[in-house]
């Protein structure tokens, strides 16, 4: 069982032993998808055989589900430092930064500023909202990462007066480089803008208080660094934000301007929760952070994950060929990286060939990226590191091809 204070080595193999999924390959992707634990899917599973059993319909299974869904707000809150009353659950991390967009009364006159280093999921709203309401879009070059001076300036640059909205992450997904965020918050509340963060790569991954961040909104997923099932994210709106908004839920996809303040359904981030959720994953994102926070505990997943990242980038880094993007002295957990010679699906198809790994790749830089997590260890590392070693020494022609398993009677006539 996984418990707080085992040593290191014991709680490594427990935790482990509680993700199933990491006996299928040296599991590198959490930055698109993280492992359920076991302890989840039983939650989730006991939900679903309810319905079967017994259907959905009920009042009384209404109230209970919406138990869970109180339950997964102040787990999401535990997370990130929170107040229960400041998260709102959505589907997805793209989900949380269209509410916080649409939540703004943009027009002609005012500026969005962003980067061009973001998701399309924190992309698409910004260009949605100033295609629709005619506003500026600023887009900052921020690079890979890494010059938080440089990146600074930058934001200074661009966040003039009108400005009314600043959308960036925390932690690029390209790069896995960490933002300066709280001095590009400072830059952006002295010039009166809102500021709204993808933390899709971050919460989960890296300490995240959004009350020292100082930003409007953070919008979180369910399924990544927090290892809970696909579908389900938060939003945090800062309590100063949802003291003033008019805007509330109006159905799957929209948001509504309310005039009235009497007419608000609810005074707090409940407002910007969308309907149609499912409950069994409602169940299992509350208790995959309840896992993570009471069981192994936020602080040890903090240290151990970005430990074992910069373990990954020193050895990456030590290959003849290889070409570490990820800046060492501002990175989480992701570590993104080229081979010389080879085009990053390639090189990635024969490391996973040889390694069983699971990872993906990064088309606009050609790079591999590693999302390295608290539960990789040294032997994963090693062992995906010395593949990369082989195919640095290659090239696509002189690759020695794998072994291949001969089945018998195979093509005989």
């Amino acid at each position: 069982m996984v418990a707080p204070f085992l040593p290191d080595d014991e709680k490594v193999a427990a935790i482990r032993g509680a993700l199933p999924a990491l006996d299928a390959g040296i599991y590198l992707n959490t930055g698109s998808v993280g492992p359920l634990p076991a302890e989840t899917t039983s939650a989730m599973a006991e939900i679903v055989d309810y319905e079967l059993r017994i259907g959905r319909s009920s009042t009384d299974y209404w109230e209970a589900f919406l138990e869970r869904l109180a339950e997964a707000r102040g787990a999401v809150a535990a997370v990130v430092g929170a107040d229960v009353d400041e998260i709102a659950i959505t589907h997805s991390t793209s989900g949380g930064m269209n509410a916080a967009v649409w939540s703004l009364d943009l027009g002609p006159e005012d500026r969005i500023v962003t980067t061009q280093a973001e998701h399309p999921g924190g992309l698409g709203p910004v260009h949605a909202a100033a295609a629709r309401n005619g506003c500026e879009l600023v887009v900052v070059d921020v690079g890979l990462g890494g010059d938080d001076d440089a990146i600074v300036d930058a934001f200074d640059a661009a966040i003039r007066p009108k400005t009314r909205l600043v959308a960036l992450s925390h932690v690029l997904w390209t790069s896995g480089a960490r933002m300066p965020i709280e001095r590009i918050v400072a830059l952006a509340h002295d010039r009166g803008a809102i500021v709204a963060v993808d933390g899709a790569q971050a919460a989960g991954a890296i300490p995240v208080n959004v009350t020292d961040l100082d930003v409007d909104f953070y919008a979180i997923p369910g399924q990544k660094w927090l290892l809970g099932p696909e579908g389900t994210g938060a939003l945090w709106a800062a309590a100063r934000i949802t003291a003033t908004s008019r805007v509330s839920y109006a159905s799957s996809f929209t948001y509504q301007r309310i005039d009235n303040e009497a007419a608000v359904p609810w005074p707090n981030a409940r407002r910007f929760e969308e309907a149609g959720h499912y409950r069994p994953a409602v169940t299992g994102l509350a208790r995959s952070c309840g896992w993570l926070s009471m069981y192994v505990g936020l602080p040890w997943i903090h240290e151990r994950g970005q430990a074992m990242a910069r373990t990954a980038v020193d050895r990456l880094a030590a290959i003849d060929g290889v070409e570490v993007l990820t800046p060492r002295d501002r990175m989480a957990t992701l570590v993104a990286f080229r081979i010389g010679g080879w085009d990053a699906q390639a090189a990635l198809d024969e490391i996973a060939g040889r390694t069983f790994a699971i990872a993906r790749t990064i088309p606009g830089l050609d790079a591999i990226r590693l999302s390295v997590g608290f539960f990789t260890t040294f032997d994963e590392i090693e062992r995906v590191a010395t593949a990369v070693e082989l195919v640095a020494s290659h090239t696509p022609a002189t690759m020695p091809q794998r072994p291949r398993l001969t089945i018998i009677g195979q093509g005989a006539s």
